[in-house]
């Protein structure tokens, strides 16, 4: 499986692209920049199967709906943020004067925490890691020893705790049990900033060394 990470929006998020040898793909978080997403995708000769979404923050479904009308691709998001897609105050973007109210329509497949998805040539696990939101999920690609972490963890950091719905010790439960358990040779694809390890946040991540569960 190959990805391509485009970094978007005015709080610079990372929206991925995911495909097979078949040019299928998933498209991850379309958070902003509609446009540049939809021509990525033509570029690469990709064809959408599916839009997963690891929360619903505006920052990470701003274009939501102008990627999903170009490729008719189903959306699937946790149970716990179902509302958030077409809330301001829930997803955040009323708190943001850089940003415009963003209201989406409601997603396809309601996710939940432990489930094995496959759509098309794609398997993965869903991790259930709240904590920066009440329904943040991670994407664990087994065999590709890949992990999309949404907002959860970060190359040196961990998601915010500060918004609606934050739980910091949550959070840190949610990265050992679900995360930190993986392979340290997991790669870790994350909603902000460059790419990282398991193993590498294990060993010098300051917000995870010294914690007890």
């Amino acid at each position: 499986m190959e990805w391509k990470q485009l970094t978007v929006g005015p709080v610079q998020a990372n929206c991925y692209l995911l495909w097979n040898g078949e040019r299928e793909a998933l498209i991850i978080d379309p958070g902003s920049e509609g446009d540049r997403i939809n021509q990525e995708i033509e570029t690469l000769g990709l064809k959408p199967s599916a839009i997963l979404l690891t929360h619903a923050h505006f920052d990470h479904i701003g274009a939501l709906d102008e990627v999903r009308s170009k490729w008719n691709a189903p959306v699937y998001l946790h149970q716990e943020e179902l509302e958030w897609l077409g809330n301001p105050d829930l997803n955040g973007s009323s708190f943001f004067p850089m940003v415009q109210s963003v209201v989406m329509k409601e997603a396809d497949h309601v996710l939940k925490g432990g489930q094995n998805l496959v759509i098309d040539g794609f398997s993965c696990k869903v991790l259930y890691t709240p904590g920066h939101s009440p329904g943040s999920v991670s994407f664990y690609f087994k065999e590709s020893d890949l992990v999309v972490s949404g907002d959860a963890l970060f190359m040196g950091s961990i998601g915010r705790t500060d918004l609606p719905g934050g739980d910091h010790k949550l959070l840190l439960k949610s990265i050992h049990n679900q995360l930190l358990s993986l392979d340290e040779e997991t790669q870790v694809l994350s909603g902000h900033g460059p790419s990282t390890t398991i193993g590498e946040e294990m060993n010098s991540n300051p917000f995870l060394n010294g914690f007890s569960l």
